[in-house]
């Protein structure tokens, strides 16, 4: 069996560290990254105020690079970390680019893709609450902070 440091908690910290920065342009604070082979290819935060592009969601940033990186669309044998769970439009980028693990912190109950009805595609395994206290944390103090300069 091999052993690494590389494990999920790992690779959320660095999606974590992706929604700091967000949160310092005042976007809202979602941070991805996407991993092969127990390598980063590649980092994504909102920008959709940066931008003024609704589309500019950390997963579309991410997904974007990502295909960049291997040269094709698809990221068979990718593990996307995100912070919150993504929203149908970031579920149906996920799904077309046949994503084979999605790995989230937080879950969203009002625009989650789960709660939109959307869907991933079939061979894309998902798992939940990987440092799911520190992803809402920081969503929570950017709400108050927005919610303070209002």
């Amino acid at each position: 069996m091999k052993i690494t440091p590389f494990d999920d908690d790992y690779f959320m910290r660095k999606a974590l560290e992706e929604a700091e920065k967000a949160f310092e342009k005042g976007e809202i604070p979602v941070g991805v990254v996407v991993v092969t082979d127990e390598k980063i290819i590649a980092r994504g935060h909102n920008l959709t105020e940066l931008l003024n592009d609704v589309t500019a969601h950390a997963e579309m940033q991410a997904i974007t690079a990502a295909a960049n990186y291997l040269g094709g669309k698809y990221l068979k044998g990718c593990t996307m970390y995100v912070t919150l769970e993504p929203c149908q439009m970031c579920a149906g980028a996920l799904y077309w680019s046949q994503l084979s693990n999605l790995v989230f912190a937080a879950t969203d109950p009002e625009r989650g893709y789960r709660k939109m009805g959307s869907k991933l595609h079939p061979k894309t395994r998902v798992k939940t609450g990987v440092l799911e206290e520190e992803a809402s944390i920081l969503m929570k103090r950017f709400f108050i902070q927005r919610r303070n300069l209002n």
